[in-house]
This record gives structure tokens, sequence and C-alpha cells, in this order.
């Protein structure tokens, strides 16, 4: 069976959020056994399964991401949206637009440092949508 639903997450600042109780209210009680499958709509923003217990590695993540793609590079050509849309294509490429995690006894399975991100790259990226589909 599937069962999905999207969820319109309102606007959040530049970096990283955890949504991981979205995702589960998002698609009710979980199954015995199954997968979720995260999908964010946007080109600009995407997900990732990372640490939740040292805030310092969303902020070391932050830093390695500006480093790698910082605004105003003077090679962008595509500046028609603004300063920080160009970056945060290339971060969103770079991360993806999808997660799957599987379920085990009725609870997302996950390790015990992990959490579900929704990131966030432009500066004002405005409500996003999200797609999550349960599948057992």
């Amino acid at each position: 069976m599937i069962r999905q639903q999207e969820i319109l997450l309102p606007a959040m600042r530049k970096g990283f959020h955890k949504i991981d109780y979205l995702v589960t209210e998002a698609v009710g009680p979980l199954p015995e056994t199954g997968l979720v499958n995260v999908f964010v709509k946007h080109t600009s923003a995407a997900l990732m399964l990372n640490e939740n217990a040292d805030p310092d590695v969303q902020t070391d993540l932050k830093s390695l991401l500006e480093k790698m793609a910082p605004e105003n590079a003077p090679f962008y050509r595509h500046t028609l949206e603004g300063s920080d849309d160009m970056p945060a294509h290339f971060k969103s490429a770079v991360l993806g637009p999808s997660v799957t995690i599987p379920v085990s006894s009725h609870r997302l399975n996950l390790g015990i440092w992990q959490s579900l991100y929704f990131c966030e790259f432009r500066n004002y990226g405005g409500k996003r949508k999200v797609v999550v589909t349960l599948y057992w």
C-alpha cells in the first residue's frame, strides 16, 4: 500500500531545519515495517540525514557549502533571481531532493544521532512544498 501527503513548510531562514516530526505527522501512524520517501519540490532547497546531537555539525556544513558556492561569484551566469540563487541550485544538486528512510516497529528507523533536515539555501526562500510517501 501507499500513502502520500504533500506538506507546505513555512518560510524558514537559510540553514538546516529538523523535520522528522513533520514527516511522521504528515503520513499518520506508521506501519510495523515499510519505507518513507521525502521529496522537496524546489531546486534551491534539499533534504539530508545528518548529525542531530552537536549543532557544530550544521555550522561546519554551512561553512563548507558557502566556501564551495559563495554568493556573488564573478563567473555565475544565472544571476537574475538574486545573488543567493545560483549557489542555492548548486547546494541543492550536491545534497539532493529526496531521502528514503526505513520504517521499523512503527517508527522511522534512524540512527541514534540522525535526524532528517530540510536545507534552505535561499536567504528568503518562502514556503516550500515537500511530498511524503509511505510504502508498506
